[in-house]
């Protein structure tokens, strides 16, 4: 590919951001919401389960010769591995043949990766799928949160992007109480419950995936790539629905801009825009995605572990104790989700990540020196978790909002998988072994490395964060195809 992408095509002037940022929240949107944010539920889901049932997995009898350690250590990291790799390939081929299609795709891979998991027979056979699931969830990434950013008003972005991607919570929750059940020999045999719990992750994802075939196209994507006759239509229609559902006409939609179309970016092109033009917010984006991933990793892959090897709880428990940390988890997204679009990003980022580090720290002292119980720890977390859940989510939301549209899921793929492959492949690998050691310092270590990095991440957000609320995607970052304003 040309450094550069295919020869420039018509140049064409459009109001459609301005249109599509001045619309009031409606049952439009609400149905982005719903088709496009579902999937997050899935990945919570994915990765509660795992590690749940990680000890059921190492237990005779289970169908799979495999450890604990395995489990948590091998099988987590090559999920985000395959995440991270799904987020690269699938986050090209979205900014170069639209979020649309790409969403679709990554759903069904990651669907058919799902099924094929549960009818693991040995632990390669396990790991490979893991892997493969974790391919589509990276690919999910780019797609959604590309036309998240794009189709929802400057007004709601911020707030709708965090609770969206706040959601994969909900789906920890679910994960949690399924394994409990699963895990309940009085209901399912070892070898049978485990093959369930992905089993429901396929019925649930198929369902998404007929919700989500109504989810339109991208109409910023759409006028950059020459078919903005089929955006004019497309906001035409939903201005027409807007209308009717509010009973008042809507103002008119300033400015307008004026762009060069063109079919696709070459990478050259992206990495200079990002890296030379961008140089600060490359440097944010890649400690928010580090920062976030250290944090979580360092709780949530040695969650069950910590509890049955420090804390005397059955392996069958763990869902309620994780159930619990998961929802305070979803809490922070939904409740202070409102103030990154008010207060501002600047204060918010810094604010939750320094303050998520510093309570973690406590929690990790407080853990050395024996002070905590199953049900403190647990609420310790809960805390921790309350206030990190939103910065991890604005991680999500600065990179897709902070780079130009052309290079949109590109940028959000390449921060996910270089911040999450330092994060979240070493993460478990590293923090695996911590937390299966028994040794309290092993834990404390584990638990300071995540609150110091995540405190760290805080300090750049403070002196980079890039005041984007309310704001348009273009006036944050001008595409790249933008030849000039329009009348």
């Amino acid at each position: 590919m040309s450094d550069t992408g295919t020869a420039a095509g018509p140049t064409v002037t459009t109001r459609i951001p301005a249109r599509l940022d001045r619309l009031p929240w409606s049952r439009w949107h609400w149905m982005i919401v719903i088709g496009l944010g579902t999937v997050w539920i899935l990945d919570g889901l994915e990765v509660t389960v795992v590690g749940n049932i990680a000890s059921r997995l190492s237990e005779d009898g289970s169908g799979l010769a495999i450890t604990d350690a395995q489990v948590t250590g091998i099988a987590a990291a090559l999920y985000v591995a395959g995440a991270c790799s799904g987020a690269l390939v699938f986050g090209w081929l979205t900014d170069r043949y639209g979020r649309k299609k790409l969403f679709l795709i990554t759903l069904a891979v990651y669907l058919a990766a799902t099924a094929l998991t549960a009818i693991s027979f040995s632990a390669w056979w396990f790991f490979l799928f893991r892997f493969l699931t974790g391919f589509g969830i990276g690919g999910e990434y780019a797609a959604i949160n590309s036309a998240i950013d794009e189709l929802i008003p400057s007004k709601y972005r911020g707030r709708v992007d965090l609770i969206i991607n706040g959601s994969f919570w909900l789906g920890a929750v679910a994960g949690s109480l399924l394994s409990v059940l699963a895990l309940n020999t009085d209901i399912f045999p070892k070898d049978i419950g485990w093959r369930l719990t992905f089993a429901l992750g396929v019925v649930l994802g198929l369902v998404i995936l007929l919700v989500r075939r109504h989810v339109p196209e991208s109409p910023r994507w759409m006028f950059i790539h020459g078919r903005d006759e089929e955006a004019e239509k497309l906001v035409d229609g939903v201005e027409r629905e807007v209308e009717e559902e509010t009973g008042r006409s809507l103002p008119p939609a300033e400015p307008a801009i004026t762009v060069q179309q063109r079919k696709s970016i070459g990478f050259g092109l992206i990495a200079r825009t990002v890296f030379r033009s961008y140089p600060k917010r490359a440097v944010l984006g890649l400690a928010l995605f580090i920062g976030q991933a250290f944090l979580y990793n360092a709780i949530t892959f040695g969650f069950g572990s910590i509890l049955v090897k420090f804390f005397d709880v059955s392996s069958g428990a763990t869902g309620y104790y994780f159930a619990v940390i998961a929802f305070c988890n979803f809490l922070g997204p939904l409740l202070l989700g409102r103030l990154f679009d008010t207060v501002g990003r600047r204060p918010m980022i810094a604010g939750t990540y320094i303050l998520s580090g510093l309570l973690l720290f406590g929690t990790a002292w407080l853990f050395g020196a024996g002070a905590l119980t199953a049900v403190t720890m647990t609420g310790c977390w809960c805390l921790v978790l309350f206030v990190a859940s939103a910065g991890a989510s604005s991680a999500y939301l600065t990179v897709s909002e902070i780079f130009p549209m052309e290079t949109r899921a590109m940028a959000i793929a390449f921060f996910y998988a270089v911040g999450t492959a330092a994060g979240g492949i070493t993460g478990p690998l590293v923090f695996a072994d911590l937390t299966a050691s028994g040794v309290v310092g092993d834990t404390v270590l584990a638990f300071c490395i995540g609150a110091a990095l995540m405190v760290a991440a805080g300090l750049v957000a403070y002196f980079f964060a890039v005041a984007a609320e309310q704001k348009s995607l273009e006036d944050i970052a001008k595409p790249l195809s933008v030849t000039g304003s329009g009348g």
